[in-house]
């Protein structure tokens, strides 16, 4: 019983988290939406975890453990991946501004 009061606190403090953050965000209603879908299917899964063998024999997965697994392996996946479209965009775009601040500073220094 214990970890389940520590599972479902731990999932509305992320809710909570997430829902808070200020900084702008292009996709910021797509996550939104995105959460108020996972918070509430963590919070069930968490409470009643037969749910889990349920949702995983609806989609012919034997365990709601093993479903929980594919589930998160990609999620880290997808995650993975669009962090590193991130890092490689800010790189590119790194690399643009110091090219302008060199060409900037060559040409104020001719004067």
């Amino acid at each position: 019983m214990t970890i389940k009061v520590l599972l479902i606190g731990a999932t509305l403090v992320f809710g909570f988290m997430t829902l808070r953050e200020r900084r702008p965000a292009t996709n910021q209603a797509v996550r939104r939406i995105a959460l108020l879908l996972l918070v509430p299917v963590g919070l069930i899964a968490v409470a009643f975890p037969d749910t889990t063998v349920w949702a995983a024999h609806l989609v012919g997965v034997k365990r709601g453990t093993d479903l929980l697994l594919y589930i998160f392996v990609m999620t880290f996946l997808f995650t993975t991946l669009a962090s590193y479209q991130r890092l490689h965009h800010l790189e590119r775009q790194l690399v643009q501004l110091t090219r302008e601040l060199a060409l900037r500073h060559d040409h104020d220094a001719v004067r």
